[in-house]
């Protein structure tokens, strides 16, 4: 059953929201007039605290909902309980959105797909990363990946409220829909044959990032179409996922930097 325009449109708008926890955090974005912002959220349990009384009034003079929970349903809504300080704030990001919105509207592209990168901060430097690069979207699981809390934030620069986010559930599936739509599927290998930088994708073409030890899943390996590697000198066999994304995220303007004699020196 096809969802209402109206449900459409209000689930569109919802999908774009991140919930940020804690009182610094919160009073952060608050005082960033650049953000906009959905509602405040509360615990009626919070004693009087002067960063409490500033959150309130920033919110207040910008005209922002405020809504008073109990403790168990405000770890609910910032999904922390033990972190957020009975503290959270709905900001609203414009470039979040469901895969299958962006699929609906798009058919080209270059995407990056993360796989189990489950560490905050190489989260928020590869969205800084991406953000700042010749990335169209990053394919962004809700399992198994760092929670885009206040760590992520930072490690981004606050560039995450910005990013051209797109939420899926798992990885391989919503990989297999972009393959369906004409998606080339590549994985970074240090022993694959062909370089990242003299790699020349199709129209619609998606780089996979794995987890920080265990590298690309078996299961979106299986899937790939291409395997590209990063030349390396001085013995160095691998680079830190949030180094490799930079150059994923840049490679357009770097192909060609390497002279054919480059890995012989």
């Amino acid at each position: 059953m096809n969802d209402s325009p109206d449900y459409a449109k209000k689930k569109a708008f919802f999908n774009r929201m991140l919930t940020v926890y804690g009182r610094k955090p919160v009073l952060e974005s608050l005082l960033d007039e650049g953000l906009q912002v959905h509602a405040l959220h509360l615990a009626q349990s919070n004693k009087p605290a002067r960063i409490l009384t500033d959150i309130l009034e920033k919110a207040q003079s910008r005209d922002v909902a405020v809504s008073y929970h109990d403790r168990a349903a405000l770890a609910r809504i910032s999904k922390n309980g033990k972190q957020d300080q009975g503290v959270a704030l709905d900001i609203v990001c414009p470039g979040f959105q469901d895969l299958d919105d962006f699929l609906g509207q798009n058919s080209t592209g270059r995407l990056l797909a993360l796989d189990g990168i489950t560490n905050p901060q190489n989260l928020g430097m590869i969205v800084r990363s991406a953000t700042a690069g010749a990335i169209d979207g990053i394919l962004l699981p809700k399992q198994g990946t760092a929670a885009l809390g206040p760590l992520v934030i930072k490690a981004s620069a606050g560039t995450l409220y910005r990013a051209p986010i797109l939420r899926c559930d798992s990885l391989a599936p919503a990989l297999e829909r972009c393959r369906e739509q004409g998606a080339e599927i590549c994985t970074l290998d240090a022993a694959a044959p062909t370089s990242l930088f003299e790699h020349r994708g199709n129209n619609f073409c998606i780089y996979v990032l794995g987890n920080e030890s265990d590298g690309v899943s078996p299961a979106v390996t299986a899937m790939a179409h291409t395997r590209l590697g990063i030349p390396m000198r001085g013995g160095v066999e691998s680079l830190n996922v949030a180094a490799t994304a930079s150059l994923v995220a840049f490679a357009g303007d770097l192909a060609g930097a390497y002279p054919d004699n480059y890995l012989d020196k």
